[in-house]
């Protein structure tokens, strides 16, 4: 038994530091005097630096610019006293100085942990330099329009004196203007678009990994501390700790390559002859581990058990709504599992008695990263259903659903099939 759950330790060991080594933005953890403790290579980058041993044990100010060291002191004493999960630099500027002294801007996200050898910080770093040459983009581009506008009003001032003349030649000018005041007004609102989706995205990726990888750090410490043989309840609680969080992960990176897939096209439906009967009835058995013992899964299947779908598709779908089901239910829950295959279509209905949506969230349900009103304290990344929607589209079927705040919510597919 130890033999395995040391193997298992040194696995999930190796999926945290795979994770923690590979991730795409600069991580760094220093105890509560400042010193740096972990950095990952993603950081180094970052920074210039080649080996972890030049930053590790240095203070976190060797990160900051010089003139901003003793203003960092006071921040980081504060801090320490009040430490919560926070976002640093929103409305201001915050640089960051690399291994050769230059300076580049930075975005970042604090977190914290305690554990016996003390307090610790985790920093998440981003580099916004292409951001803010994006912001100073647009507003070169607001200047030039403000400055082609002057000089419409200066046009309009000399084409008034000429009214009897030049009328004709006035109204095509003005035309012309205000079909390029269009293009340029189009433009920054595309533009604006993408920077707020860009911030969506970072801000709920960075919501979502500090918690798991608060609790994967702070159980990996607590695991070190169980050594005797009679700690085993307590050292399996903590590698649970951990495989929970690792899943957590997983499905958040999932649902990410999912929606960049689709996005660019490289899913499509694959059509094959399955038996949906078996598949439902697999996905529950599956799903099972996330539900909590009292929560019963109810599956009724009328008519003919085969379908052609895309198999791998239409289990997404089951498996995400069924996770949604788990999740925005109590504890005693029975969710209602309910199939039906006629000569003309399939359709399948998921159905719970749990906390619904709100009329006003009702029209954004499937929109990208968004979370209704009442789950904001429930993990999720606002991509489930969307990635169900554009699945459902893909094999050319049609979603439904009805909710009502207290009292639950039903979501019905429905799929054209041959008689």
């Amino acid at each position: 038994m130890e033999g395995s759950t040391a193997i298992a330790l040194v696995r999930e060991k190796e999926k945290f530091e795979a994770l923690f080594e590979h991730a795409s933005l600069g991580i760094l953890v220093a105890n509560e005097k400042g010193i740096i403790e972990l950095v990952n290579n993603f950081l180094l980058s970052q920074f210039g630096y080649s080996e972890k041993s030049e930053l590790v044990g240095t203070q976190v100010e060797t990160l900051i610019p010089q003139r901003y060291n003793d203003v960092h002191h006071k921040h980081r004493e504060n801090y320490n006293k009040h430490p919560e999960p926070r976002s640093m630099g929103v409305g201001r500027d915050l640089y960051a100085v690399k291994k050769d002294g230059s300076e580049f801007p930075v975005e970042v996200s604090l977190s914290n942990y305690n554990t016996t050898d003390g307090s610790f910080i985790i920093a998440f770093v981003i580099d916004i330099t292409k951001r803010k040459q994006t912001e100073n983009a647009v507003l070169e581009q607001q200047k030039q329009l403000e400055a082609s506008n002057e000089r419409i009003e200066e046009l309009n001032v000399g084409l008034e004196k000429k009214v009897a003349l030049r009328t004709g030649q006035l109204e095509e000018a003005m035309h012309q203007i205000e079909a390029a005041r269009d293009e340029l007004e189009k433009a920054l609102n595309k533009e604006k678009e993408l920077g707020d989706l860009k911030s969506r995205f970072v801000s709920m990726a960075s919501h979502e990994f500090r918690t798991p990888l608060s609790t994967i750090l702070s159980s990996a410490s607590l695991l070190a501390k169980y050594t005797e043989a009679n700690e085993q309840e307590k050292r399996d609680k903590h590698i649970n700790r951990i495989k929970a969080s690792v899943n957590n992960l997983t499905g958040i990176l999932n649902e990410f390559l999912s929606i960049g897939k689709i996005e660019d096209g490289k899913i499509v439906a694959r059509f094959d002859r399955f038996n949906v009967y078996e598949l439902i009835n697999t996905i529950c058995s599956e799903i099972e581990h996330i539900a909590t013992p009292e929560q019963q899964f109810l599956f009724e299947h009328t008519g003919d058990e085969w379908v052609e779908l895309d198999e791998s598709l239409l289990r997404n779908v089951i498996y995400n709504l069924l996770s949604n089901a788990i999740k925005f239910t109590n504890a005693r829950a029975e969710i209602h599992i309910i199939s039906e295959r006629n000569a003309g279509n399939f359709k399948l209905t998921v159905s719970d008695n749990g906390i619904g949506i709100s009329q006003e969230d009702q029209v954004h349900l499937f929109e990208r990263f968004f979370r209704a009103s009442n789950v904001t304290n429930i993990q999720g990344t606002g991509l489930g259903l969307h990635i169900v929607a554009r699945y459902v589209e893909l094999m050319g079927g049609a979603i439904d659903f009805k909710s009502e705040l207290e009292k639950g919510t039903s979501f019905t597919v429905t799929f054209p099939q041959n008689a």
